[in-house]
């Protein structure tokens, strides 16, 4: 009798202490497994991003849809997807405080699939242009929704982790059409992501709801469900809801106008940073060397035995972003993007030099064809380990908790028109200046952001969101406003685009 009256007093301690030591309890697995669900979405953001690589060629020069297309057309085609992500910055948020995290997200199966639909059943370059758009406001969709729902399915400890799936599967979705591309036609090639939404969506619509939305709109016994489903059937999770709560009804009395929060030092200095941040990320080059490294490669005489270039390229970026991931809180943002971006000009320069060389003489390079394609492979690889997941993960932290519902869209906003943008006269750039103009344009830009970065950007490592508002409005904070980091890095969601 004794034994039995220890062992229940062992057990309960027991319990005690899972549930309330440092916040964390209950299981990790059903965290993860939403997470990386939630994720399916940027796989799907990323074959978008990816699929003009390998259609160029088969598009332009080979015919293959029975229909003529020229780089005109196709620099529509590759870049009329990031407006339609523009698009959707804003909505999104609305969708997500209406209907909820989930199920925007599940909405965004219908674009995705209509926009590959087009794709595969196009008869003209209008049908191509409008299955574009579709695709890239479902992508651009969960660009947004899926950051957001996995910080607030995940505990503290987990959340830097599963913050870093979306990016990483964003790289997969690119290395996945490379993959592919490489070994069937355009229209297999559409088929094959067409399927991935669906797959998504018959595999998230198991998950839970994020328990935050059921606390904005009073539904705690369904929060209550939610956390038991992420935490495991064991977890107390009264102590969860009573914080969700708390931090509802503080943000609620702390709301301001856009127009108030615009008048304060800190929120317009965390702007210039976040949209400077974006500009030269996008006018880096990136997103034209991921559209079209294809045909850099070709013009850089490579030839058939460089095919599989795409594919190498696709699989750099993918180690480099859990690199990224790795090292992040540890070296520092700052350091991250200056070396990043130092390592990008030294790249676009190289590549300067390589087409200027070939256009002053051909047989200066016939020995050189390696270099575009060393040059192409670290300029991605050092993308993807700062100025990639970066720029995404200061926005979280610069903007006070109450102006992010209408700052982080609004960088969202200026990324993705830059991303048009640049995929939009890459083409005309090239035909206007030549390969080598181009590509010591982007060396400057990325020199430019270095000394940006340098006089500019605060480091917000290891600093409270607090602490950063301070030091942003020029203020010294006093003892009274430090907090922990683990406090800090619980507070930051980090939606990522490359």
């Amino acid at each position: 009798m004794v034994q039995k009256v220890l062992k229940r007093a062992r057990d309960a301690m027991s319990k005690f202490v899972v549930n309330n030591v440092a916040g964390e309890s209950g299981r990790k697995l059903p965290q993860y497994i939403a997470g990386l669900a939630a994720s399916g979405g940027a796989l799907a953001a990323g074959t978008f991003l990816g699929w003009t690589a390998p259609t160029d060629k088969p598009l332009t020069q080979q015919m293959e849809y029975g229909f003529p297309i020229s780089d005109e057309a196709f620099s529509w085609i590759g870049s009329i997807s990031n407006l339609g992500a523009a698009v959707m910055c804003f909505p999104i948020g609305y969708m997500m405080k209406l209907i909820g995290r989930k199920w925007s997200m599940l909405a965004m199966v219908l674009p995705l699939v209509l926009g590959w639909l087009l794709i595969i059943f196009a008869e003209n370059v209008a049908m191509m242009m409008v299955g574009r758009f579709f695709l890239g406001v479902g992508g651009g969709a969960f660009c947004v929704a899926a950051p957001t729902y996995t910080a607030e399915i995940a505990q503290p400890s987990i959340r830097g982790t599963l913050g870093t799936f979306f990016q990483l599967m964003v790289t997969v979705g690119i290395l996945f059409v490379y993959a592919v591309g490489a070994g069937v036609d355009v229209q297999m090639l559409s088929i094959i992501c067409g399927i991935i939404p669906l797959v998504f969506g018959a595999i998230f619509f198991f998950m839970p709801e994020s328990p935050y939305y059921y606390v904005e709109k009073g539904r705690f016994s369904e929060a209550s469900g939610s956390l038991k489903k992420l935490r495991g059937a064991q977890y107390d999770e009264n102590a969860e809801i009573e914080d969700l709560k708390q931090a509802d009804a503080k943000m609620k009395a702390e709301a301001i106008t856009i127009v108030e929060a615009f008048r304060q030092k800190a929120t317009i200095r965390a702007l210039c940073i976040s949209l400077g941040l974006m500009f030269f990320q996008q006018l880096s080059g990136i997103n034209a060397v991921i559209f079209y490294n294809s045909a850099i490669f070709a013009s850089a005489n490579g030839g058939e035995e460089m095919s599989s270039a795409s594919i190498i390229v696709g699989g750099i970026q993918v180690v480099a972003t859990l690199v990224a991931s790795a090292v992040v809180d540890k070296v520092g943002r700052r350091i991250l993007l200056l070396v990043s971006d130092f390592m990008m000009a030294v790249s676009t320069i190289l590549l300067a030099v390589y087409f200027q060389l070939k256009e002053d003489d051909p047989s200066k390079v016939s020995d050189l064809n390696w270099l575009a394609v060393l040059a192409v492979c670290l300029f991605i690889a050092m993308f993807s380990i700062g100025y990639g997941p970066v720029p995404w993960l200061m926005v979280g932290e610069l903007f006070a908790n109450n102006v992010k519902a209408f700052a982080s869209p609004l960088a969202g906003v200026f990324n993705w028109l830059l991303a048009f943008l640049v995929t939009k006269i890459f083409t005309n750039l090239k035909d206007a200046m030549g390969e080598a103009g181009v590509f010591w344009l982007f060396s400057g830009i990325s020199l430019a952001g270095t000394v940006f970065v340098f006089f500019v950007v605060p480091e917000t490592k290891g600093k409270s969101l607090n602490e950063i508002q301070l030091l942003l409005s020029g203020e010294k904070p006093t003892a009274s406003d430090q907090v922990s980091v683990q406090e800090a890095k619980s507070d930051d969601t980090v939606p990522q685009v490359a």
